[in-house]
């Protein structure tokens, strides 16, 4: 069986190393990294079972998603949370479990059929989480899919759509109870996402590494002046857009 891979995770892009070595003898593995290799003749010359996106930010062309099979993992219980920021969404609603949907693209964000899901815990950092998912991905959800080969199912239930979230929306503000402030700092922790962040006159201060104490956060800090603006992915979920 011959599969591709897209993702641009470390944690993922590590995981689909470790998982093509792990699985030589009976896939031939493609491991795709950037947006510019993921071509209808790239594809079309590979000629996949299946197109994994762990985790992808661009829009997956129709021309590929029509002719083959791709997959993505989207980070709740769809059709709830379909859309931007599946992570951040959740945390900010104070959801401490989800699931992690294996569904087919189409036409529509998230909307298609559901292959499997499995469950997911939503404590500790954004970053934590993701290589926690990754390891559900690489280790059950996609040897599941290719030994099983399960007929995709339609979508049960009310859909609650999300909200992309912005870099604005990373501020932490005065009203805040210190529980919303050290979710707001670890749902923002991680690689390519803007960090939690507040305004002191000229300064920036951004948050990381945070830990919930007794009436208390203590957390690394980062201060520079503000417009000093590090360039960052804000493409807040594992699915294509």
């Amino acid at each position: 069986m011959r599969i591709i891979i897209a993702t641009i995770k470390s944690s993922n892009i590590r995981n689909a190393i470790e998982f093509k070595k792990r699985n030589k003898q009976n896939i031939d593995t493609f491991i795709i990294t950037n947006k510019n290799e993921l071509t209808y003749e790239r594809v079309k010359e590979i000629n996949p079972r299946y197109i994994f996106f762990p985790h992808w930010s661009w829009i997956i062309s129709p021309e590929i998603f029509k002719e083959f099979t791709c997959i993505v993992f989207h980070m709740t219980d769809l059709p709830f949370g379909r859309g931007g920021s599946p992570l951040q969404n959740l945390i900010e609603r104070g959801i401490k479990n989800t699931r992690i949907s294996a569904i087919r693209v189409d036409e529509g964000i998230d909307t298609g059929d559901v292959y499997l899901k499995k469950n997911l815990n939503l404590n500790e950092t954004a970053e934590e989480i993701f290589i926690r998912a990754s390891k559900i991905i690489f280790e059950e959800m996609i040897p599941e899919i290719i030994e099983k080969q399960p007929i995709p199912q339609k979508q049960i239930g009310e859909a609650v759509v999300f909200k992309r979230r912005t870099p604005d929306q990373s501020k932490i503000k005065p009203d805040f109870t210190l529980e919303k402030i050290y979710d707001y700092i670890r749902m923002l922790d991680a690689e390519g996402y803007p960090r939690a962040f507040i305004r002191f006159g000229k300064y920036r201060l951004e948050f990381s590494r945070a830990s919930l104490k007794t009436g208390r956060i203590i957390a690394d800090v980062e201060i520079r002046e503000e417009g000093e603006e590090i360039e960052q992915n804000i493409g807040y979920s594992s699915s294509p857009r």
